[in-house]
Formats: C-alpha cells, structure tokens, sequence
C-alpha cells in the first residue's frame, strides 16, 4: 500500500467535521522507505526533537539533561520489527492488525501511531468516532473488533471521562495491548507478566525514569490523579522495584506535604491551576502521562521543575512504542502456543458402578465441559468454531490453513472381525482408547466417528454413540439430529432428484424455442446466461455468451438433455428404514402429462452427496465433485451430471455447513470429531477426511487420531484403504482388530445370534472349543489388513460373561495369526483406565515403520478390480456378473470412468454374500447383481447378491422403547 495512506489518513482527520462515526479501516502497510516514517530526519522523531530543543530553553539551571529518548524508542521498535520479521520468516501470509477505536480528532497521537506501527512493520487502523460518542457507541465499536478475525490488537484513545469498567472489559483480554481489562490487571497482580498485557503508558514511567538514570529501590513516588487501571499497574510496577507508592487526588487536604516529601512524582490527570507549582520541590522528577497531555492538547515544560517538559513529553511517544511491542509480543506468543505442545485438558473423572447402568443414564450422569472450553484446550481459536447449543460446535476449515505447516500425528484405524447382528463394539473401543490415550497416558489424541443414521437408532442396532463408560456425550444429541448434516444431504439429494424429473418433464411437453426461453428467460429487459450455464456451453463446446448469438441447433443442443429414463440411477433418500419404498411408481398425478416412472428411496446415509461429503477435502473440492456426479445417461449413452442439470451451486449452498466437522467430546472430556455417516455395507464405511485431517494437525507429531472404518476388515477397512486413503493421501500407523468372544463363539459353530432375542448358553458360558473353532475368522481379518502392509493390534472386547480361559485363549491365537500385539479391553465398565494396556500397545505398533500398499493399481479394468477384492479380501473363488452389471460396467468404461476404485455393496455378516455363511467360506463364485457409479464421489459401486440399499424395521423395532418426558424433557430408551 502507498505510503502516503498514512498522510491521507491525517487529512481525513483533520477535514472530517463532528458527525456519525467515521470508519478509517484502511490497512496502513509498512513501507521500505519513503518519507513520513520514524527512520527520516524530518519525520515524527525529527519534529520531536525540534520540540525538544525549543522547550530546553525553558528549563531551570542545573537540570540535568534528558536521556537519549530517540534512542529508547528506536530500540523498542526496532526489536519489535526484528521479531516481527522473524515471526513472517515462519509464516509469510501473516500480517498484524491493530485497531485503534479513537473517540474524537486527535490527529498527533493518529500520527505517532501510524509512524510507529510502519517502522515496526505492522499494519494498523483507525476507527475514528466523534468525541461525544456514548458507551453503546463505543462498545459496539469493540464488540465488531473483537469478532474481527484479522484484527489482533485493539487500543482505546478516547477522553479519561469515557473510560468505564463496561467499556474497559468488553474487550477482549487476548487482544487488550493496553493492559486495561480485569483480566489482564489480575494476571499482573498476580506475578503472570509474561502471560498478560501490561499498560504501555505505565512501563514508558518505569523505562524512562530508569533510561535516566534514576535508582527507584527506595523512593518515594506519588501517583496524583490517576484512576483505574493506570494507578494500578504503577503502583504494582514501582512496587516491585522497591520504591515506597503513595496515591493521591489533587483534592486531598495534605498534598502540598505529600508532594514536598516525594522523590517522584506521576501526573494521572492535568494539574488544576489552583495547584501551584512551587508545591513541587526543585530537583523533583516529574512525569505527566495524563490522558489529554498524551492527546497533545496540554503544554510540556514548566520552569525549574525537572522533567515536566521533554521527559514528560517522551511518556507518550514511548508509550506509543510500547503498546507496538505490546502487539508483536502478543503475536509471538500465540506463534509459539501454534507450536506442537501437550494439551492442558481438564478431564472429567469417571465414578464407574456396577453393575453397569443403561448407556443413557450414564451419559446423564456426567456433565460435560463448555465446547468452546474444549476447543480452546485443544488449540482451537474462538473464531474457528461454530457453537450449537452448549456441547456441540462446528470446526472451520480455515484451521486447516493455519496449521498447514505443522506435522501430522499418528494415523490408526479401528475395525473388526466379521460381526454378529449385536455389533461388536468399535466405537466402544475408538473411545475407550482415545480415553486412555489422552485421559490416562497424558497423550494428545483425536477420536473420528460417522454420524449415526437415524434408521438403525429407531430400528434394530441403536446408536452409535459407543457404550458404557466409553461413549459420546451427549448421547441424545449424538443419536438424533446432531447439527442436522443428514438432513442438509437429504435435501441436496431430493433438489438433484427433483431436478432430473421435471427436466425429463419439461423437455417431453416444450418445443426447443420455448424452451431454451424459459431456460435463458429474459429479466427485467436484461437476457444472459448464468454462471452455470456458461459452463454447460463451454462443456458443449459453445463458446458464446449472448444468448441472441445461438443458433437453432446450438440452442436445441444446450436445452436438451434428452435423458434416457431406463438410465437414470439417482434415488430419491430419507433418513428412516421403510422397507415400502425399496420400489415405488412416481408420476401419477394428472399434472404430470403421463409421465411415469418406476423409482425407490435409499436411506440418506447411501446417498452420493453423504460419500462426496466425507471423501472432500474442501470446500471447493466438494462444488467440483457434486458438479460431476452421474445421475444418468443421455440417449446418445453420455453421462448426464449435476452440473448438466445446473443444480450444482444450490446443492453446495445446501452443503455449505455439512461440511464442517462437528466437535463433541468424550465421557472424559476427550474431543470427537463426528462427521459424515456412509454405512459400510452399502457405501464406503468411514468417516470424513476433513475430520481426520483436522485432528491429525490439533494432536500434533506426538499425537494419535483414532478412527473407525464400519462392520469387518473385509468392508470398512477394504475401503479405508482403497477409497479413503487413496482420496486423503493419508497412510494409516495402525489397525486396532476389535474382536469379541461371542462372534468368535457364532463364526465357530455357534446357534444364530438374532438382535432383541437373548443370547444362548454357548455364548454365556465358557466354551473353549467354539472360541478356537470361531478364531478363523480373526486369522483371516489380520491376512487382510497384512496386504496393505499395515500392523494389526487386536483389541479383545471384554463382556462380563467372559472367561479368564476364553480370554487367553484369543489373546494367544491372535499373537499366532500374526498380530503385533491382543490385549483385553475393559473400558466399557471401568472406562479410559481399561484400555491402558491397548494405548501402550497402539503406541509401540504405531512406532513402526508403514509398509503401506493398496491393494490394486487403479488403472486395471473395473472386473479386474472387483475380482482382486473378491479373491484376496473375501476369498471367492471366482466372480458372476449378470447381464445388467455387465452392461453397466461397459457403459461406464466406454465413459471414462474405468479408472476409479471400487466400493462393494456386500452384506457385513459375512465374508461372502450369504449372510449365513460364517467363519472363512470357501470356494463360493460371489455374484454381481448390478453395478452404479459414484462419479462424484470417486468410485465404481457393484451390488452384491440382493444387497437392499434400503433397511427395512424388524418386528419391534427400538422406537418401542424410545420416549420423552415432558416435565424434564429427557429422552428415555436410547441405547
């Protein structure tokens, strides 16, 4: 910026007459040289001293002569552009703000400042309201500085009857560089300079009197007429130097004593003029920092009393330096609060009972930490969070920017063994180790969970919330609605939905001309394309932006889409299991025309939009892959997209916040992050990668984010792998290998495992046999996370009805079938404290070097890779495609899309397709029903079998338990 901005700036101040307030933001930027600034001989310093020369003249014989106050003040500022410099080394992008809210015309203190803020190299602007601004003026004044996210400084100038305690502290302490707020007095108080503000015009008293050579261990100083945080901080200041501190108003009956007995003495306010001066003794150091004399509305010198004129005088100009350093030392330690550090987390301590109490009433038993508490022990600024209600808050990607240059923690990935219906309990385990970690061993640590759908909550499985006294507080606000993500999907998927039909709608019933109008419609006189339209041109090769300029078939070739409706594979989706819409008839009322077609609902968590959610990685990222995604093809066989459609922009703006991770905590005060919810099954199982990128850079290079990939290795952790890893770029420390004596016991010959129905004898008595029968299962879950080369922990799920015998035993087979490590767990009845021994051994796998692999090369053709999985992962013997697959698959090679990795639609009770088959199956050919593309998400989508993508509500579904009771509005039956 021009350096003359700061001469501009004077002359609006001196031009402006009283009136509404003036708002000069301009960023006055430091200038390398030029002239107006402090280094030039004609400069503010210049003139200083021309003023100093002109007042020695006015000083009494023998006074002694002023210390080398250029020189104090060049040395402050020239420190302060030093360490400025070097704070900008480490992060070039970074550029200071401080604000000054001026009440008033004071253009010599508007000059001062901005000279200064240039030589140091920071950027500065002046609010200027008029002098009679009121409170509310004032404070609404702060309130936006205080939100203001590139301000870091903010100073008040206004007149000494206008300084209140409501003024003062509505600032915020961290941005106060005057030292001025109880916060920021009370750390000073107390011995905490280094981790406080303290007030320029205070320590410019100390710095000159000592700059002077004047020995304060035992003097008498008299502060006369200063208030609040002024007299304050001097007196604590000359306190500790040794000096004897006395306070005074110029009305107290025994001044003329006082000031006859004073070594020094502080002017707080301008001397009345019925105070003489021969009260002050000859060869008494006077300093005048008063507010008007620092404004520059009061003379300086004062005949044969030493110091009133010059020293006084330096008390602004090095105040002025002073709150400069104040700004750069407040950047410096923020900097260094950036740098990797253990966090002082405050965690909650856990009572545990037993027997156990219901996952709800636990959950209610504690209360949680404030979320922006939790964000700010986790390194969190408060503008970096979004806060929903009192323990939920959203997490902004601009964190990412902030902390791109700080190293990633380590990276472990929670799965499992093939489950029973029951679940086996990886969110239990994610939590308890994260509890461990950070609760118990001191270690910084991230757990990163989907969001639950609300189907399986009212239908069979329940929550997700983890369980015990291992879970997601709030559980309620866990399990229902959260910060409404799956609602926002649900509406971006049924715009895109709706779009597609009526586009079919309107080009069956509109001739070309007609519709190219409607679609280009002329709007107050004024006909042009939009932004989206532009690009569907440039897409068609059009490059025209008049619509008049089209011809006929340019205009036919940009208004029809011409979708071939036995194509089209976007459904419409809700967050409910309703087995009755898995194949619906849409059209049937009379104003459709006879447009008729067979469609079904998803649930929302299979939805497109859910996988693009929690594979992106910005937001720019996230309007690029809705834009591409493939709702069906043309009759020609192109794919028609989103952005054909141009719907793209209204689906980001419904996305916008979706896109933020939401931060929840633990029963121990641990932070979650919860965001995205694809199940495993019938999409890619994992939670986002904003999230895990994000906690990977709050924990820091020391620190752990735990993750969970949904059911068993062969479906969550396949494609964590394949998918997920591939998007994020991430590369996974650790598999922790959740495993459960009752899975073990069905996948060894044991009797059905049926959700609400108890459990069988051969699952709550010992019974060794089964256990080691079973173990097949775990072996082949450990082979599979050995093909991506990395470590397996096995995390043995404690239930109360295991045995000692059963425990050993898995804990030794695991170890045989190559794990790095098998540890009991009991977190969920004690907590943290039962994983321990699964975070020491997380820590030591995770110490290893990565041998990371994927399992195939993208580029093989999509049966190649389907039957990769198929034969490595599951262990068919072979692949079935069915005609439609076939076609499928041929269809989107001949597309371009080939090339993209696969997500297997497979049932999550076994590893083959049959839901029955327990164990490790063996020679099964594993049939391809059909095949879908999720363009956008960046994935080829085969079904396996009759794998639904709809759930459907068992007999007596949860919802039977689930109430609320309206005195205290709880919420009863969740589990």
């Amino acid at each position: 910026m021009s350096a003359r901005l700061p001469l501009v700036l004077r002359r609006l101040g001196r031009l402006q007459p009283p009136g509404p307030p003036r708002r000069l933001r301009e960023l006055c930027r430091a200038s390398s040289g030029g002239g107006g600034g402090c280094g030039g001989g004609e400069g503010l310093l210049g003139q200083r001293r021309l003023r100093d020369t002109q007042a020695g003249s006015s000083r009494g014989p023998g006074s002694r002569a002023p210390p080398a106050r250029d020189s104090i003040v060049r040395e402050v500022i020239q420190n302060s552009k030093e360490v400025l410099s070097l704070l900008q080394g480490k992060n070039p992008a970074f550029k200071p703000v401080l604000a000054i809210i001026q009440a008033g015309d004071d253009n010599l203190m508007q000059e001062i400042n901005q000279n200064l803020a240039e030589e140091a190299g920071l950027n500065i602007t002046h609010i200027c309201l008029p002098a009679d601004s009121g409170e509310d003026e004032i404070i609404d004044e702060i309130l936006k500085i205080n939100e203001d996210t590139r301000v870091h400084g903010l100073a008040l100038q206004i007149s000494e009857t206008s300084f209140s305690d409501k003024i003062l502290n509505a600032l915020k302490p961290e941005k106060d560089v005057d030292g001025v707020t109880d916060v920021n007095l009370g750390k000073l108080v107390r011995g905490d300079a280094r981790e406080c503000f303290v007030s320029p015009v205070a320590r410019a008293v100390i710095e000159l009197l000592e700059k002077s050579g004047v020995n304060l261990d035992g003097k008498k100083i008299l502060v006369i007429g200063a208030h609040g945080s002024l007299e304050a901080t001097l007196q604590c200041l000359f306190q500790r130097k040794g000096s004897m501190t006395m306070s005074s108003q110029w009305k107290t009956p025994q001044l003329q004593s006082k000031l006859h007995e004073a070594d020094i003495v502080i002017l707080g306010s301008p001397k009345p003029e019925e105070i003489p001066l021969s009260w002050i003794q000859p060869g008494t150091t006077v300093l005048n920092c008063s507010h008007d004399f620092l404004s520059g509305k009061l003379g300086c010198s004062s005949p044969g009393v030493h110091g009133t004129g010059p020293i006084a005088e330096d008390v602004s100009l090095l105040a002025a330096a002073l709150r400069i350093q104040n700004m750069v030392s407040s950047r410096r330690r923020w900097f260094r609060e950036q740098q990797y550090r253990r966090w002082r987390l405050h965690c909650l301590k856990l009572q545990p009972l037993s027997p156990v109490p219901s996952d709800i009433e636990i959950s209610r038993a504690q209360t949680p930490k404030a979320v922006d508490i939790l964000a700010k022990e986790i390194g969190l600024l408060a503008d970096e969070i979004e806060i929903y209600g009192k323990s939920k808050a959203k997490v902004r990607l601009s964190l990412l920017e902030r902390l791109k240059d700080q190293a990633d923690g380590k990276y472990v990935l929670v799965a499992g063994i093939t489950p029973t219906p029951l679940g086996e309990g990886k969110s239990t385990v994610t939590i308890g180790l994260v509890q461990a970690l950070t609760a118990h061993l001191n270690i910084n640590s991230f757990a990163c969970l989907r969001q639950p759908s609300q189907g399986p909550t009212f239908g069979v499985k329940g929550g997700a919330a983890g369980g015990g006294y291992a879970q997601v507080i709030p559980m309620e606000e866990f399990n229902l609605h959260l910060t409404g993500d799956i609602h926002a999907i649900t509406a971006a998927n049924n715009l895109l939905a709706a779009a597609i039909d009526t586009r079919i709608l309107h080009e069956n019933t509109q001739t070309d001309k007609a519709l190219y109008n409607r679609l280009v419609a002329s709007v107050n006189g004024v006909r042009e394309f939009s932004k989206i339209q532009l690009a569907r041109l440039k897409k068609l090769g059009i490059n025209k932006t008049d619509p008049s300029t089209l011809t006929e078939e340019e205009m036919r070739k940009f208004a029809r889409l011409d979708i071939d409706p036995s194509t089209i594979t976007w459904q419409r989706v809700m967050d409910t299991n309703d087995r009755f819409l898995r194949k619906i008839t849409i059209g049937q009322g009379s104003t459709e025309k006879g447009y008729s077609r067979q469609a079904q609902f998803d649930i929302a968590v299979a939805s497109e939009v859910m996988a693009v959610l929690a594979l992106t990685d910005s937001l720019a990222d996230m309007k690029e892959r809705l834009d591409r995604m493939v709702v069906a093809s043309d009759s020609n066989g192109q794919p028609v997209t989103t952005g054909d459609l141009g719907v793209t922009g209204a689906l980001t703006v419904l996305m916008k916040d979706a896109i933020k991770p939401n931060l929840m905590q633990t029963l121990e005060g641990t932070p979650v992050f919860v965001h995205a919810g694809p199940f495993a099954n019938i999409a890619h199982g994992n939670s986002s990668v904003l999230a895990d990128k994000i906690a990977l850079k709050l924990v820091g290079e020391e620190g752990y984010v735990v993750t969970e990939a949904g059911f068993g290795a062969d479906i969550g952790m396949e494609k964590f792998f394949n998918i997920k890893c591939r998007a994020s770029g991430l590369v996974p420390s650790v598999v922790v290998l959740v495993a459960t004596v009752r899975a073990l016991k069905m996948h060894g010959g044991g009797p059905s495992v049926t959700a609400g129905v108890p459990l069988k004898k051969e699952y709550t008595e010992e019974n060794l046999q089964l256990v080691a029968d079973g173990a097949c299962n775990l072996e082949k879950q450990i082979q599979i996370a050995h093909l991506f080369g990395v470590p397996v922990v096995v995390a043995l799920n404690v239930f109360k009805t295991d045995t000692r015998a059963e425990i050993d035993l898995v804990c030794e087979l695991a170890k045989r079938a190559g794990a790095f490590n098998a540890v009991p767990c009991y977190h969920w009845s004690i907590g943290g404290k039962g994983s321990v021994d699964l975070a020491q051994a997380v820590r030591e796998a995770a110490s290893k070097k990565s041998r990371f692999q994927f399992l195939y090369d993208v580029q093989l053709p999509i049966v190649e890779k389907i039957r990769t999985i198929a034969q490595a992962v599951y262990g068919a013997e072979d692949i079935e495609l069915s005609p439609e697959a076939q076609s499928k698959i041929d269809r989107y090679t001949e597309q371009g899309f080939g090339n993209l990795p696969i997500c297997m639609a497979k049932t999550h009770l076994s590893l083959s397709h049959q839901p029955v088959k327990k164990g490790v199956p063996k020679d099964f050919i594993l049939p391809i029903s059909d095949v879908r593309a999720s363009i956008g998400a960046g994935f080829i989508y085969p079904l396996v079998g009759t794998m639904s993508t709809m759930p459907g509500l068992p007999t007596r579904p949860c919802f039977y338990d689930i109430d609320l009771d309206t005195e205290t509005e709880q919420v009863k039956g969740l589990f």
